[in-house]
């Protein structure tokens, strides 16, 4: 089986592993992710971070966003421009529209900056050796190959599993989170 049909067979049961997570259960994990998050070297020390809007059965990330805007440290979200992601600036949730595959994304008028300390990167599945399985976009990873950022992937435990086949293309992220590791890759 090829890497791009083992990924698709991969992400389908991945997705439907996370779907599966009550509302209530996806606020108490986000919230555990957030509080180690907090208290990590890493992210204490950031002061241009990139997260995400999530969807769906995504760690909810909105908690973490307002911290880092109360924090008075630059928060920049992700907007999908033509086959690519720029992050831009914003300032509150009011920055925000309704953007591709009906992700919030920062507006048009808002800041790009692509030279961020941190990005919290939403992720399906994760390998012990930081092999992501994303959306099967690839927007991360040409983002990534073209800047030198640090990376946290944000999942649930649940879904970081033995093995990802590993494309030319993907790129490893630095550090899991999950509601029981904070553990850095390599």
């Amino acid at each position: 089986m090829d890497n791009s049909v083992e990924k698709k067979s991969l992400r389908k049961m991945l997705l439907e592993r996370r779907d599966v997570t009550s509302f209530d259960m996806m606020k108490i994990v986000s919230q555990q992710i957030h509080k180690k998050l907090r208290k990590s070297k890493i992210f204490k020390d950031a002061n241009k971070i990139g997260a995400y809007y999530p969807i769906g059965s995504e760690v909810l990330t909105q908690d973490i966003m307002q911290e880092i805007l109360s924090s008075g440290r630059e928060l920049f979200l992700p907007k999908v421009v033509e086959d690519e992601i720029e992050f831009r600036k914003i300032t509150d949730f009011s920055c925000l529209e309704t953007g591709n595959f009906d992700i919030m994304e920062p507006k048009d008028n808002c800041a790009v900056e692509n030279n961020l300390d941190l990005i919290l990167v939403p992720t399906i599945g994760i390998s012990q050796d930081g092999v992501r399985l994303g959306y099967g976009h690839g927007f991360y990873d040409k983002f990534l190959s073209k800047n030198k950022v640090e990376t946290v992937s944000l999942i649930y435990e649940k879904q970081v599993i033995k093995k990802i086949p590993r494309s030319d293309h993907d790129i490893i992220m630095n550090w899991i989170l999950t509601e029981d590791r904070f553990s850095e890759i390599g």
